[in-house]
């Protein structure tokens, strides 16, 4: 209407519409705090698919939705506890599972993710990986502190059962001067992420890998030369437990490639409960080069697969210079890796088992060696 454009306190800007992201509420409050979890992996959703304890609510909300899906005739619209890995690991990234693919050894190894010990849902911050870690658990620390693994400082909660291995712990770090600090159990699960820590923590730089050279020099003085080569995995609790059959069947030494797999973290040191300060660990650049140098040193490779052309109990391979080579949680061995092994392997197996754990058929593999050298001797 004629005369508007000239009204006393008229608005001269655009009115300014609702900040985007949030609908407008508590937008700060968000800032910083990483993405949101999906449905999947929350525990208190029915869409709830990790391998965290499954909570009682939630197994209710599943149950119940089964029962409605049921009795309208449709497929319930809830999640698959246990097939979804929610660890957390190096790197700040959740496990992602892995549904096709060849296993290790076996028909198929079932994946595990990029997972590391189990902590409390939520959002999470990325750590660097040139910063110090915290070790924890009696024995992974008590290894470390027996194998002189450096060491800055070590934490025990206040109020802690004490036992031997406490006592020990206590001991060796103050004959090595380490400092002793003791802090609430909070704080200690507070430091830890959540992770089982038993009372103790000992802070450790980053992991000193051994030279790929001195590995292969150090196992052919050996009489019998065995070493382990992981291709692709990314869990370091497989990584661990590999360690740990590592030193259980007197393979000496396990080299892994420096990309796309997991490094010795404080979640391989635990799972390989002290192992890894006994038994040498490389990174290499390239795994088909290497594999390629020992064959040159007189190592005979074997790769774990389950289309594998020898049985693993007709391996008379075993006796000899031997490098075991174990495929990742999902895929198995890579192209490349499975062509430059002399000979492939699978692990027989009775059932319809669909498939083994990575650290599961190299243990299976490295104790028929193991039996089959006791043989020979």
């Amino acid at each position: 209407m004629a005369g508007n454009s000239q009204r006393r306190g008229r608005r001269l800007t655009p009115k300014a519409g609702a900040p985007k992201g949030s609908g407008g509420k508590n937008k700060d409050s968000l800032a910083g705090r990483g993405r949101t979890l999906p449905a999947d992996e929350r525990p208190w959703h029915k869409a709830y698919s990790g391998t965290e304890k499954l909570p009682q609510r939630t197994a209710w909300k599943q149950d119940k939705e089964r029962r409605a899906a049921a009795e309208e005739g449709r497929a319930p619209k809830i999640g698959q506890p246990g097939s979804k890995d929610t660890t957390w690991g190096k790197g700040g990234g959740r496990g992602v599972p892995t549904t096709g693919g060849r296993g290790t050894g076996g028909r198929g190894a079932r994946p595990t993710g990029r997972g590391g010990p189990r902590v409390a849902p939520g959002r999470k911050s990325n750590p660097s990986k040139d910063t110090p870690e915290l070790l924890v658990g009696r024995n992974p620390v008590l290894e470390a502190l027996r194998a002189l693994v450096p060491a800055t400082a070590l934490y025990t909660a206040q109020g802690i059962d004490v036992d031997d291995r406490v006592n020990e712990i206590i001991r060796r770090a103050a004959d090595r001067g380490i400092a002793n600090l003791e802090i609430s159990r909070a704080e200690l699960d507070r430091m830890t992420g959540g992770v089982l820590h038993q009372g103790v923590g000992l802070q450790v730089p980053p992991f000193a890998y051994e030279p790929f050279e001195d590995l292969v020099a150090a196992a052919l003085e050996q009489a019998a030369p065995l070493l382990v080569a992981l291709d692709g995995v990314t869990d370091p609790r497989n990584l661990g437990a590999v360690i740990r059959s590592a030193a259980a069947f007197g393979a000496q030494g396990v080299f892994v490639p420096e990309r796309r797999a997991a490094g010795i973290t404080a979640t391989a040191w635990r799972t390989s409960a002290g192992a890894a300060a006994r038994v040498p660990v490389a990174q290499v650049t390239n795994l088909t080069r290497s594999l390629k140098a020992c064959q040159d040193a007189g190592f005979m490779v074997v790769g774990l697969d389950a289309d594998g052309e020898t049985d693993l109990y007709d391996l008379e391979a075993a006796v000899g210079p031997l490098v075991v080579v174990v495929g990742s949680e999902g895929r198995g061995l890579s192209r490349l890796v499975g062509e430059t092994c002399d000979l492939t392997v699978s692990i027989p197996m009775v059932s319809d088992v669909e498939s083994l754990n990575a650290s599961v058929a190299a243990a299976v593999t490295l104790a028929e060696v193991a039996r089959r050298r006791a043989a020979e001797g």
